[in-house]
């Protein structure tokens, strides 16, 4: 009898670490059923060509709680062979939720994510009460690819304790009734519970999201009763005070089954080094607990066909503009010359100035360029030019009839440091935030940049170890054991890659969210097939229109 799929000449690379080997998958229903040499035919074959075959990636940081709504492709991600995601990171989730608070989680996630609450409301069933009950309803929407959730604590402090969940502490009831109520989300198929203590993270009126504050006694209650259920503690934590940080960390992994953070690779040595004793220290001790950076240059994305870029009355003009309408405006010598003019009489002259160091061009090509020195940047590229930052703007951007993308480098713009942190045993490439900061940021690409950059480019990852940390890995700290590896009788959620020309397409600026509303989008090259529970899902690095996937649940 014939296999349902066969992959045939495959370089299978299986997400352990252990050495690639040549070899054959067969996939019958949603499994592998057999590995090496394959002699029964396939009903479908796919020659892979000596291309590497890997699992499935799994995504631990997104925020596609919303998009998964109207995008049950889950573009941001399906076109970097990501086959599970995981939603519901820093604290912010749509559930728990009584009928009546749906509008302030809405509103929540779009000051804190960049998701616009109008698509959200609209785009969303909102037809459950329990965390189970959401998870019950993405499953309803089918999705492209596997999903699982944390359940966020800004979602069940505010079902606690309402507006009172915002700014003060919990009673010792409330605390009771808030990790009874995460120890229960997580018994209905939540992974684990999220938080954020960062404060950069704010409610419409300015105020910090529920839980920022929470203390010691709070955290700890909340551990217990999710460890009791088996799930893991994801945190984002108040970045300037990392040694306190760090202990509460620690002290809630020792309480469930594990602890996940979010990592900034600072560039001061000393304080990636302290941080590397701590972890090893509380891994030495039986803590389970991963880091999670971008493992590249993060930001923001400016250019013509967006609405960020400099501010004064007449780039506001631009900004009024549709895309060929600004485009015609520049190619006007003396709009350019008031465009240029405003900036260098602004109030804040030099502070725009100092600016662009951080903003870099993404090249003419049809790959994005992330990896450029600080001679890159647009301020170097003036002085260079003997021009102003503005004018050097302009000119890349009429050389490229209007397609120059800038990259605004924010954080982890130090690659060494990024080498150092992503080399360490605890912390792991990710972090991609995809689904969030849609109409400003595109990270969600990252799986795809440890392949291209840090494999191919680099050499820092061995093809076996790159894999591993964007697959085993990462199924390994949400528990998974039927996925994140190649193995008979594991779920066949695979990748057929050319690792030869695999890497990040330049981002696109589309309306395609409800009512219009705008993000970046990042396709990719190099992904010879993606398959999910079996199913191929992408071709040729374009989706099939197959939707295979399924909502983990912890139990």
């Amino acid at each position: 009898m014939a296999h349902d799929l066969v992959i045939r000449n495959a370089c299978i690379v299986d997400g352990t670490g252990a050495s690639a080997y040549a070899g054959d998958v067969a996939i019958d229903g949603d499994a592998i059923t057999a590995l090496g040499q394959v002699d029964q035919q396939g009903t479908e074959e796919i020659d892979a060509d000596g291309n590497t075959v890997t699992p499935g990636f799994i995504d631990l940081h997104t925020h596609l709680d919303a998009q998964i709504g109207w995008d049950p492709d889950l573009t941001s991600v399906t076109w970097h062979g990501v086959t599970t995601a995981l939603l519901g990171n820093c604290g912010v989730t749509f559930a728990p939720c009584k009928p009546e608070d749906r509008e302030f989680l809405a509103a929540m996630m779009e000051t804190v994510e960049d998701i616009p609450r109008k698509a959200i409301l609209s785009g969303l069933p909102w037809d459950w009460d329990s965390y189970g009950g959401y998870l019950d309803s993405i499953e309803r929407l089918s999705p492209m690819i596997n999903v699982a959730g944390l359940v966020g604590h800004c979602a069940t402090r505010f079902y606690v304790m309402g507006e009172r969940s915002v700014e003060e502490r919990a009673t010792p009831d409330e605390i009771r009734q808030i990790a009874e109520l995460a120890g229960q989300s997580v018994k209905d198929g939540a992974f684990g519970f999220s938080t954020s203590r960062a404060s950069v993270h704010k409610l419409p009126d300015g105020r910090c999201i529920p839980g920022t504050y929470a203390e010691r006694d709070e955290l700890m209650a909340i551990a217990a009763a999710v460890g009791e259920h088996g799930g893991i503690m994801q945190t984002v934590m108040n970045f300037e005070d990392i040694e306190n940080e760090m202990e509460l960390i620690g002290d809630g992994a020792d309480l469930c089954r594990g602890a996940l953070f979010s990592q900034v690779c600072n560039p001061l040595a000393e304080a990636r080094q302290r941080q590397d004793e701590r972890v090893r220290e509380f891994r030495a001790n039986g803590r389970n607990i991963t880091g999670l950076t971008v493992p590249r240059s993060a930001g923001g994305v400016t250019g013509l066909s967006t609405p960020h870029f400099f501010h004064s009355p007449s780039w506001n003009q631009l900004r009024t503009m549709e895309f060929e309408q600004r485009l015609t405006a520049l190619r006007d010598a003396s709009f350019r010359e008031k465009l240029v003019a405003e900036l260098k009489r602004h109030k804040h002259a030099d502070a725009i100035t100092q600016q662009t160091r951080t903003w870099y061009p993404m090249g003419f090509t049809d790959r994005a360029h992330y990896v450029g020195g600080p001679d890159e940047n647009l301020l170097a590229l003036a002085e260079k030019a003997g021009e102003h930052p503005a004018e050097t703007w302009i000119r890349l951007t009429l050389e490229s009839k209007g397609k120059m993308l800038f990259h605004l480098r924010l954080f982890n713009f130090d690659l060494d440091a990024v080498a150092e942190v992503i080399s360490t045993e605890w912390a792991m490439p990710g972090l991609g935030d995809a689904g969030a900061h849609v109409s400003g940021m595109i990270d969600a690409g990252w799986a795809t940049f440890v392949l291209s950059h840090w494999h191919r480019e680099t050499g820092l990852y061995t093809i076996e170890e790159a894999v591993r940390r964007i697959a085993g890995a990462p199924a390994e700290v949400l528990g998974l054991t039927d996925r994140g590896i190649l193995s008979v009788g594991r779920k066949a959620d695979i990748n057929i890659i050319d690792t030869s020309r695999v890497a990040e397409c330049q981002p696109e600026y589309v309306h395609d969210f409800p009512h219009g509303a705008a993000r970046f989008i990042q396709r990719a090259v190099g992904y010879k097939a993606t398959i999910c529970n079996g199913k191929v899902i992408l071709r040729d690095d374009e989706h099939t229109g197959v939707h295979p996937g399924r909502v983990l649940r912890s139990v």
